[in-house]
């Protein structure tokens, strides 16, 4: 369990989202891919097999979004506004979480993450880094 989700004020880190729309839902479902396994493909081919219904564009970030909230104590929601500003989930290792909660307000127009939130994702970022040693 992850310490960081109990800091006042910060975004709920850990917290689970919906972050496929109804139609893509129902696309992957009759592929029999289900949103976990998303991780794995390449956009563009996941795009053609959608028939080009979802554009490799949107797969990469759905791929991202999946990728992202497979880190311990990310869930799907924040996962999703960081694929949005751009992030993978090598870049949430590897950059500075202030950098990365900027990027995210920034994308957002209006401040989602704060203070709390940067030192929230900071301490995963510690966590993450003593866990690949």
């Amino acid at each position: 369990m992850h310490k960081v989700q109990a800091l006042p004020g910060a975004f709920p880190l850990h917290e689970n989202r919906d972050f496929l729309s109804e139609s893509e839902w129902v696309i992957f479902k009759l592929l029999c891919k289900p949103a976990d396994s998303l991780a794995e493909e390449d956009a563009q081919a996941l795009s053609v097999a959608t028939g080009n219904q979802v554009s490799p564009e949107r797969c990469d970030v759905l791929i991202h979004i999946v990728r992202i909230s497979q880190l311990p104590g990310l869930g799907s929601w924040i996962a999703r506004l960081l694929a949005e500003a751009g992030f993978s989930d090598s870049d949430l290792r590897n950059s500075s979480a202030s950098h990365i909660t900027a990027s995210v307000n920034k994308k957002a127009g209006y401040n989602i993450c704060n203070e709390a939130t940067t030192l929230a994702l900071q301490a995963l970022q510690l966590q993450w880094e003593s866990a690949e040693s």
